[in-house]
């Protein structure tokens, strides 16, 4: 993958003109992100749901700023053409402007990522637009935002009544006069997510907000199957590779106990006569 060109904001602008659509795709590790590169994702994000797929957390709020560089930096190493966001996990940026930038800084400067994302609309716009000022590409996060999810009622679909609708619709126009170059519109519904992504320049992706955003999101465990906790309603599960690994490791587990591992094909040996000197030098 030498001669391969990375995505830029750029391109993915271009993408939302000319009605191409964006694939987007969480990873965590260097392992994850060379295989999402490698099946050519446009772009990655080191999501604070590592919080609750990787560290065993039971939500996103528990996630610091060294768990998201940590994670940042590996999959930076193995990108090469994905553009990679990096998520600012909860407290990162909600005391102040001063906060949120210098914390966007560190994920941005020292984690390597190509752009940043933070979760909130209008009561956040200022912020954004400041990040964005100082030079920092920032992606948005709207309707169910699962950092604030407790004062939302839950894990639940926002934008169903009027009045709920015009508040993520205002909060989208908010973000993207403030200069995000996307956002992602998350559990709302998808007549909601389709009027958004006609009115914004930004680019619109979409989690459980329908087909006609300028891209889609999953989480990687979602995708492939590997999180058996929950699975929410807009998850399409395309492999069951929980089940295959469990198989696996079963499988070797019964093959060290009945001694079928490691067999000759899976051994080194030596020359016969070595072994006889050995054996006597060994007293056997």
């Amino acid at each position: 993958m030498a001669d391969v060109q990375k995505v830029t904001i750029q391109d993915l602008a271009a993408m939302k003109k000319d009605g191409k659509k964006i694939s987007m795709i969480t990873a965590y590790s260097y392992p994850q992100a060379l295989v999402v590169d490698e099946a050519g994702i446009d772009i990655i994000l080191v999501g604070d749901s590592l919080g609750m797929v990787e560290l065993g957390y039971n939500g996103t709020t528990p996630v610091t700023m060294d768990e998201m560089l940590n994670h940042t930096k590996p999959v930076m190493r193995a990108t090469k053409r994905a553009h990679v966001v990096g998520d600012l996990p909860f407290m990162s940026y909600n005391i102040s402007v001063e906060q949120a930038i210098t914390n966007a800084g560190i994920l941005y400067k020292d984690g390597g990522c190509d752009s940043v994302k933070l979760e909130g609309g209008q009561d956040f716009a200022k912020t954004v637009g400041s990040i964005v000022r100082a030079g920092i590409p920032v992606f948005g996060h709207i309707g169910l935002t699962p950092q604030t999810a407790g004062s939302l009622g839950g894990f639940k679909v926002q934008g169903k009544s009027l009045d709920a609708a015009k508040k993520v619709y205002d909060d989208a126009i908010a973000l993207d006069e403030q200069g995000v170059f996307a956002v992602i519109l998350e559990a709302i519904p998808r007549q909601l997510a389709e009027i958004i992504t006609k009115k914004v320049k930004c680019v619109t992706v979409g989690i459980g907000g329908g087909v006609n955003c300028d891209g889609q999101v999953l989480v990687f465990h979602d995708l492939l199957g590997l999180f058996k906790r929950f699975t929410p309603k807009f998850v399409k599960v395309y492999a069951n590779a929980y089940d295959f690994q469990l198989k696996a490791i079963q499988d070797y587990i019964g093959e060290v106990q009945q001694s079928k591992f490691p067999d000759d094909e899976h051994s080194f040996t030596m020359k016969p006569e070595i072994v006889d000197e050995l054996r006597k030098y060994a007293g056997l």
